[in-house]
C-alpha cells in the first residue's frame, strides 16, 4: 500500500527504542502519526515534531479502542521486556494485550497494514548458523519473554487466517543504536567495573540489527501488498562477534578492552544453579548468569535474511561500524547532558 492523506499511522511503544524511531522516520515523511505511551510526558518530543500522543497502556482494552480510531496502519512495538520473572506479568501485556489491540483495530474497519514487531528470540536457545524462517518457534521457551513472543506471533499469525486481518510479522534481532537506554548502557557500567568476561571464545556472531535498517524494513512491510501474513528474520547484512561488539563499545565508552573469559559449559552450570536458587528465594532481579545471557553471549546467532532481502527488498544499508558510531555518540552526548542537569 502507498501511505496517503487519508492514512493514519499508530505506533505503540512508542517511547521505547523502536517505536520512538518508527514514529520519528513516519512524522518525518509526512505521514499522520499518532503514538499510544504509558507517560505522555516522555514522548513530548514528539508531540513538538507534530506527533499526537494519546495516554493509554496495553493492558487497557478502553485506551486501546481510543488509540485506534481511524488508523489505518499499525507498527505494534510494545512488549514487556525483560529475562526474570513470572511469565504472567509478559502475557498480559505481550499476548492479551496484542489480542485487544488486534480486536480494537480490526473492529475499527479502516485497518490496512498491521505490523507486528516479534523477535528472533523465538527461535530455539541454541547455536544457529544461518537459520531462516522455515525453522518454527521454540514454544517452550527459555522465560517468560521469549515464551510470550512466541504466543503472541501464534496469536497474530491465527488471526491473519480469517482473511481479514493484515498482518506483516518482522523478527529483528538484537536491536541496537540511538535511545537504547537499557542493553548499551548497562553494559558499559559492567565494563567500567572490569569484571566483564567473555562466555567461551567470544568469536560466536551476534544477531546485530541497526535500529534505521529494522525501520527501513517496517515501511517496506508496510508498502509491500504480497507479503500478507508472511514472516521475515531482521538483522544487518554484517553480523559481528561477541568480541567486536563488546570491544566497539568499550573503547566509545573510552575503556579497556575485555580479555578475560569463562569456559561456556562452566557458564551454562553457573547459570542452571543461579536460576534455580533465584527463583527458590523468591528474587525480583535477575542472576548475573541466566539462561537468556547466556544466549546473548555464548551462543553462535547466525540468522538468514534471504527471504526478507527476496520478498521485502530488504537490503541493510548502515554497518555495525557506522551505526554502533551513531550510537555512541548519542550516548556521550545523553550522558553529559544528563550530567549537566536541567
Amino acid at each position: 500500500m502507498e501511505l496517503g492523506t487519508g492514512d493514519c499511522l499508530l505506533v505503540t511503544g512508542a517511547t521505547g527504542l523502536v517505536g520512538s524511531h518508527v514514529a520519528e522516520r513516519a512524522n518525518r515523511l509526512g505521514i499522520s502519526t499518532r503514538v499510544i505511551v504509558r507517560n505522555p510526558d516522555a514522548a513530548k518530543w514528539l508531540a513538538d515534531a507534530g506527533v499526537e500522543v494519546v495516554a493509554g497502556d496495553m493492558t487497557d482494552p478502553d485506551s486501546l479502542v481510543r488509540a485506534v480510531q481511524g488508523v489505518t496502519v499499525v507498527v505494534h512495538c510494545a512488549a514487556k521486556v525483560g529475562d526474570w520473572g513470572p511469565v504472567e506479568g509478559y502475557r498480559d501485556v505481550n499476548v492479551t494485550g496484542l489480542e485487544a489491540l488486534i480486536d480494537a483495530a480490526c473492529e475499527n474497519g479502516s485497518l490496512k497494514r498491521f505490523v507486528h514487531i516479534s523477535s528472533l528470540g523465538v527461535y530455539a536457545a541454541r547455536d544457529h548458523h544461518g537459520t531462516d524462517e522455515t525453522e518454527p518457534p521454540d514454544r517452550e521457551g527459555i522465560d517468560g519473554y521469549t515464551l510470550t513472543k512466541v504466543e503472541s506471533e501464534d496469536l497474530a499469525r491465527k488471526r491473519f487466517t480469517g482473511g481479514a486481518f493484515p498482518l506483516v510479522v518482522l523478527r529483528p534481532g538484537f536491536v541496537y543504536g540511538p535511545r537504547d537506554r537499557t542493553v548499551i548502557p548497562r553494559l558499559i557500567e559492567r565494563l567500567a567495573t572490569g569484571g566483564f568476561k567473555y562466555l567461551g571464545s567470544g568469536e560466536q556472531l551476534l544477531n546485530n540489527v541497526y535500529i534505521d535498517n529494522l525501520v527501513d524494513a517496517v515501511f517496506l512491510a508496510i508498502a509491500r501488498d504480497d507479503v500478507l501474513g508472511e514472516v521475515f528474520n531482521i538483522t544487518d547484512s554484517r553480523l559481528v562477534t561477541k568480541r567486536e561488539f563488546i570491544g566497539t563499545i568499550a573503547r566509545g565508552a573510552g575503556l579497556e578492552e575485555p580479555t578475560k573469559t569463562v569456559p561456556l559449559g562452566v557458564a551454562k552450570m553457573l547459570a542452571t544453579v543461579m536460576e534455580t536458587t533465584w527463583k527458590l528465594l523468591g528474587k525480583q532481579e535477575a542472576p548475573l548468569l541466566s539462561g537468556a545471557r547466556i544466549k546473548f553471549l555464548g551462543l553462535n546467532l547466525d540468522f538468514d535474511i534471504g527471504k526478507a532481502r527476496r520478498e521485502l527488498g530488504y537490503e541493510p544499508s548502515v554497518d555495525f561500524v557506522d551505526g554502533m558510531a551513531h550510537t555512541m555518540e548519542w550516548y556521550r552526548q545523553s550522558t553529559e547532558a544528563d550530567a549537566s542537569g536541567p
